[in-house]
């Protein structure tokens, strides 16, 4: 019988990740970090369920490991090579860790009796990953590596969030002493409940209050028949985070929908207007949004959450759906639903105006292809259990407005971090996580060529991702900021592309769309093949996001743009940005 091979410290680390429950760990092979990838090689070949997913930049395996995590709860892993490798990973995970998702990322190291001296592409992993991580250790010898590793995976597990790992090339390919066995690394989430004493205090907050209103963010996952209840019974509207829609929005007759920039119905009036808002697991992170004058309660899980984004009046520690359920015995009957009517009456108004401008006969023939109209017919033709990773930008404001929520959808992007180019990354996670779901990117095209070289990963592993790029050739976000502060739009614009034949050119299913007739045929033909596609939707770059109160400044800041944009010769600029945004102005 052969002699068992000796276990290093790449072999330990490896089996912990797969006792831990991780499926895949993304990363580019090199130097320092081929211990541990051998040792990936050798537990693949032994039948143990992990992959190694190659990828062409580091940035996209943190994103795509933050989405896999995200959607499935498992542990996902990144990992980068020592120096400019590991580094690529930090974008990604300063979304990870901010998104709350249980990521290991793995930093190889120079050969250990190196570090300190100036060696080459030498950084220091362990200080540089600490304010995007819970838990960031190097491990320096065999030993240390059977407690810090586990450790790391439960600090991933724990926040949740990323913990990394800094191992040495040298280190990793250590004899690795007998570990200890492993043991559940994710146990059940304990109960979190309010004191009594916090609980008579919101709810008299509540029943002395006549008109209440509610806004949930993302810590309302899991809670949705609760909030509903609680919000029948208190005859609040409810209002969302754009990270709250996918948890609370379908299946409420309550709604009033967002405010903030993505905002669209009556949520910022119903917030202001009121005589106590009830913040729902959200750290919303737009003060100028919520009201300073309005008597405030919050109930969060963390409490470093509490009233450090507006006033507080009541806080309360204790999980939404937990401390709902506690709550609900204790409240009385609301005496008038009046509130609650006139608000929603104003948010379905809003929604045939502004949401409504550019849907269907109103916009089939509106040359070039407003990005609205794309976004309507992309909800309209996605599965329903369809996943949407969503670009930061413009793309975030049409998914926040246009892509419905069921329940059983859902929709991923960098809503806390805000990087660009996370659409197509985090599509890749998400595709390998469930190869059987239908998973849509929607990508700008600003996002979308920042990283266009992983368009390889998803050819070279068949991924099934449709890529639906809203292809406007300028930066539509940064343009819009630009207006509202007064300025002429400047080194927003790129060269136009036709990212169909990009695609085409990698043996991607491809198709170009110019006319709005075609679309809903070239997104059904394109969804409808089995491997990976690219739709590249050509869109009025002139489309801005209307946000749902202009104040005074902002009149001002665009007439001043405007005015400069004339002065400069733009009088063509100008007159096809009002063509393709009057109709969405909002009007009193």
């Amino acid at each position: 019988m052969a002699k068992k091979a000796t276990e290093t410290v790449a072999d330990l680390l490896v089996s912990q990740i797969i006792a831990a429950g991780a499926k895949h760990i993304y990363g580019i092979v090199g130097d320092s970090l081929n211990p541990i990838v051998d040792a990936v090689r050798r537990a693949q070949k032994d039948g143990q369920d992990i992959r190694w997913v190659q990828v062409r930049h580091e940035e996209v395996a943190a994103f795509a490991a933050a989405a896999e995590a995200e959607l499935t709860g498992r542990l996902a892993v990144c990992a980068g090579s020592c120096g400019p490798g590991n580094l690529h990973l930090i974008n990604g995970l300063y979304d990870a860790n901010r998104s709350r998702v249980p990521v290991l990322a793995i930093a190889s190291h120079i050969p250990s009796n190196q570090i300190g001296t100036g060696f080459f592409q030498e950084t220091h992993p362990d200080r540089l990953f600490t304010e995007c991580s819970m838990y960031s250790e190097m491990i320096s010898s065999a030993q240390q590596a059977t407690r810090i590793v586990p450790s790391a995976i439960r600090h991933a597990f724990s926040g949740p969030g990323v913990a990394v790992l800094t191992i040495p090339g040298d280190v990793a390919s250590l004899e690795a002493p007998v570990s200890a066995p492993n043991i559940d690394f994710n146990p059940a989430t304990p109960r979190i409940i309010p004191s009594p004493e916090q609980l008579m205090t919101l709810a008299q907050a509540i029943n002395d209050a006549k008109k209440i209103t509610i806004f949930a963010g993302a810590g309302v996952r899991g809670a949705h028949a609760e909030v509903i209840e609680l919000a029948d019974r208190i005859a609040a509207p409810v209002g969302h985070s754009l990270r709250g829609k996918e948890w609370i929005q379908y299946d409420n007759p309550f709604d009033v929908g967002m405010s903030g920039l993505l905002g669209y119905g009556s949520c910022f009036e119903a917030m202001h207007s009121c005589d106590l808002v009830l913040l729902l697991g959200t750290d919303f992170p737009y003060d100028q949004f919520l009201p300073e004058d309005v008597p405030t309660a919050q109930i969060d899980i963390d409490p470093r959450h509490l009233g450090r984004r507006t006033r507080l009046d009541v806080a309360v520690v204790g999980d939404v759906r937990e401390t709902i359920r506690e709550l609900l015995p204790l409240l009385e009957p609301a005496g008038s639903r009046r509130f609650l009517d006139s608000m929603r009456k104003k948010h379905l108004k809003a929604m045939k105006g502004v949401v409504g401008a550019y849907k269907g006969k109103n916009a089939e023939d509106l040359v070039p292809i407003h990005p609205e109209y794309a976004a309507d017919v992309l909800d309209q033709i996605a599965s329903d259990d369809a996943v949407f990773t969503v670009d930061t930008g413009m793309c975030n404001v049409w998914a926040s407005r246009y892509i419905t929520p069921n329940g059983r959808r859902r929709v991923i992007g960098s809503f806390l971090h805000g990087s660009m180019a996370n659409a197509m990354p985090h599509a890749i996670g998400a595709a390998l996580a469930d190869p059987e779901r239908q998973v849509v990117a929607m990508c700008g095209d600003g996002g979308l060529s920042m990283l266009l070289g992983d368009l390889l990963t998803i050819k070279q592993y068949d991924l099934p991702v449709k890529i639906v790029v809203f292809n406007n050739s300028t930066l539509g976000m940064v343009r819009l900021e630009m207006l509202v502060d007064g300025l002429p739009s400047f080194g927003t614009d790129s060269v136009e592309v036709d990212y169909a034949a990009v695609a085409a050119a990698l043996g991607i299913h491809s198709v170009r769309v110019e006319e709005p007739a075609e679309l809903e045929d070239a997104l059904r033909s394109s969804f409808a093949t089995s491997g990976p596609a690219l739709i590249d939707i050509v869109t009025d770059p002139h489309a801005l996001s209307m946000p749902p109160t202009i104040t005074a400044g902002q009149v001002a800041g665009f007439t001043i743009a405007m005015s400069k944009e004339v002065l400069g010769g733009g009088l063509g600029e100008v007159v096809s940005m009002a063509r393709s945004n009057l109709r969405n102005v909002p009007r009193p």
